[in-house]
This record gives structure tokens, C-alpha cells and sequence, in this order.
């Protein structure tokens, strides 16, 4: 593996400042897109590394045996309504409902999400596609089910980990693990292509507590519409992530991206795990009172992932 990493990476020192007095403000990114370079040796094709690179994510399909998956199912259902013995802490529910919107700390709640999350399908291509061994941030299941999921405003996901968690650089990777179709009517991902490479400082300071509010509906720390829309017509349009369970969908850390709500009888459930480089571990927030709670971002020592190959299923 090429590890890219710098001394001056290394460093605290605020890169992208953002939730700033006055107007938002774009940037070009100081880091690398793809943190690797490719190979014949690398857990994906050639072509897949250049697609990453230049619109920063890549959708790979056809990973996971029927089994394999049906175990993965089952579980997230388990889990959704209330197997596990999972914490009131830990769900997040529909602003307007009860339904669960999210379950935190997956891994933690499910050793079946916990040995995917370590699987070299997931965790290897992390690590080639970030260029350091890598360690969970976060990992959660997203359920937008059916007539009552709402929608996730556009956002770049290291905006927030940057200003709320201290992530000090562009070096972390999300992957979503489909569990039900995500179809065109569901709300699937929706990505704009090539916006990794611009960060936008946000304007207006961050709340107190400001993760209690925003897990259900985000207002701080977006962008303006006519950023996205500048940036989307840049890109040549949106990009809609969909497939079938099963496919596997990662996406760079400063990608912009969102999703419909869902008024269709069929829900959507995806599993998500966000990988960053050990070299990158969060430090104090750089633009918040106080870091948002464990179950958000890990701010335990790392423990770097040792990618497991084989089947999640005897």
C-alpha cells in the first residue's frame, strides 16, 4: 500500500475553517482525492480508482452471496424494532413520529454489522482508497421506511466532522451497505459528481448541542441552494446511487450528497460505516463548544481494522 501521509498532515492546525461570521465561502481541497496508487495488486479495478478520484464515490456491486445477505437483513430488522437492547441514546427517531430513523454504534450492537464492517470487501478498499490502515468514526443503520422517511438535506459529511469533531483532514470514506432495494421512488443517495474537490465554508456558528436537532433535520453547516446548484450544473447534473441489496456505495468524506423523502410503501435500509485514516484521528472540534457525543464520533484511541477475508456466513 502507498501511504501518502506528510509531516504537515499530521498537524492540528485548521485547514478548512468554516462556521465563520458573514457569507459562505468555497475553497479548493488541500488533500488528495484518492490517498493510493493503483496497482495490480488494489482490492479494485483501475477504472474504479479513476472514477473515485474524479467524482468521489464508486458503486460496486454483486459483493455478498443471497445468504450472506439474508443474515444482514434480518438483523437490521432485529435491530430496527428493538432487538439488541439497544439505548434510547442510540436511536434517532422521525421528527414527526416514532418510527426509528437511525441506530447508532452498529457495530457495537451486532456482531454480524461489526465482522462486516472489519470484511476486506469494505475495510480493504478503505484502506487502499485512503492510503493509511484505517479505523471506525462512526457506523449506523438508516432506515427511511415507508409514506413516513424523510429526506437528508444536501451536506459534505467532513464539513461537520471537521467543525464538530475535530477531523482534521479530508482523509475518510464512508461506505453504505444496501439492505433494501434503493430504486428512483425510495430515497436513494443522491451525490453531486466532482464536489469532493470544493470545501464550503458554511456561515453562522455552530448551537450548543447542536447534534440534537440536527440528526433529525439539518440546518447548520449546509450549503447555500445556489452553491449546489452552481456545483451541480459544474458536475453535468446529480448522480442517484441506486441498486439492489446488497450493492455497496462509498463515497469520499467531502462529497457533497442527500436524499428524498420516501412516500412509497417500500422503506429503505442502509448500513453505514465510516472509515478514516489512522493519521487522521479527530482532535478538538474546530468550530464548536464541545465535541457531539461517542455514539456520533470515536474519540477513543483508534484500534486500526484487520481487514477479514471470506464469507460473513459459515
Amino acid at each position: 500500500m502507498n501511504i501518502q501521509t506528510r509531516p504537515d498532515m499530521l498537524t492540528t492546525q485548521d485547514e478548512y475553517p468554516t462556521r465563520l461570521p458573514g457569507e459562505e465561502r468555497l475553497s479548493r481541497r488541500k488533500d488528495p482525492v484518492l490517498w493510493s496508487e493503483w496497482s495490480d495488486d488494489a482490492p479494485i479495478a483501475k477504472a474504479e480508482a479513476e472514477h473515485y478520484a474524479e467524482n468521489g464515490y464508486l458503486v460496486r456491486r454483486d459483493l455478498f452471496d443471497a445468504d450472506e445477505l439474508k443474515m444482514l437483513t434480518e438483523t437490521a430488522d432485529l435491530l430496527r424494532e428493538g432487538g439488541g437492547d439497544v439505548p434510547d441514546a442510540d436511536l434517532i427517531r422521525e421528527p414527526d413520529s416514532d418510527a426509528v430513523r437511525t441506530v447508532f454504534r452498529l457495530d457495537q450492537h451486532s456482531e454480524a454489522f461489526r465482522r462486516l464492517a472489519c470484511d476486506h470487501r469494505l475495510a480493504g478498499v478503505a484502506e487502499f482508497l485512503l492510503g493509511d490502515r484505517v479505523y471506525l468514526h462512526q457506523s449506523r443503520l438508516n432506515y427511511k421506511p415507508g409514506f413516513a422517511g424523510k429526506e437528508f438535506y444536501w451536506h459534505s459529511d467532513f464539513e461537520t466532522w471537521h467543525a464538530e469533531d475535530g477531523m482534521p483532514r479530508m482523509r475518510a470514506v464512508s461506505a453504505s451497505v444496501l439492505l433494501t432495494p434503493n430504486g428512483p421512488h425510495n430515497g436513494p443517495l443522491l451525490l453531486v459528481p466532482g464536489s469532493q474537490g470544493v470545501f464550503i465554508s458554511c456561515a453562522g456558528e455552530t448551537p450548543k448541542d447542536n447534534h440534537e436537532t440536527s440528526l433529525k433535520e439539518q440546518k447548520v453547516g449546509v450549503p447555500q441552494p445556489g452553491t449546489i446548484d452552481r456545483l451541480a450544473r459544474d458536475a453535468g447534473g446529480i448522480a442517484s446511487a441506486e441498486g439492489d441489496t446488497g450493492t455497496v456505495i462509498f463515497f469520499e468524506c467531502n462529497t457533497l450528497h442527500g436524499s428524498n423523502g420516501n412516500i412509497t410503501p417500500d422503506p429503505r435500509a442502509n448500513a453505514f460505516f465510516v472509515y478514516n485514516a489512522m493519521s487522521n484521528a479527530v482532535t478538538a472540534p474546530f468550530a464548536a463548544s464541545a465535541p457531539r457525543p461517542d455514539f456520533l464520533a470515536n474519540r477513543e484511541t483508534p484500534e486500526a481494522i484487520r481487514p477479514i477475508s471470506g464469507r460473513l456466513v459459515d
